[in-house]
């Protein structure tokens, strides 16, 4: 179980760092996609992207990695949107926190009313 699993919308959660041991948790929640947005090597011993991403695949889950180093850029924001509107719904997103994942959110979403 995922303790720090946060629902923003009924198609958008974020979480906290997440391992390979988690995609069955997180497909049986019916997420069909993740969102990865932390760098790798940001931590010692952080799990690499490319080891969730294989967990991920191999339990039929779409996955992007759209790593946020500090500041959000405007390469960030249109991954960000380009992801959302081309990923299978639910998403799952994570970062070290969940902040990084919601504030991305909030900059795509901000962007497609601007």
């Amino acid at each position: 179980m995922l303790i720090g699993l946060r629902h923003l919308t009924e198609d958008y959660a974020v979480a906290y760092q997440i391992t390979a041991d988690d995609i069955a948790f997180i497909k049986a929640q019916g997420f069909q996609s993740i969102i990865n947005h932390r760098p790798d090597d940001e931590e010692p011993a952080q799990p690499r992207h490319a080891d969730i991403e294989a967990a991920a695949q191999q339990a039929g889950l779409a996955y992007v990695h759209i790593p946020i180093a500090g500041v959000i850029t405007p390469e960030d924001q249109r991954a960000m949107q380009q992801a959302l509107s081309a990923l299978p719904k639910p998403i799952f997103a994570f970062c070290r926190s969940g902040a990084r994942s919601t504030r991305i959110w909030a900059h795509a979403l901000e962007a497609e009313c601007i």
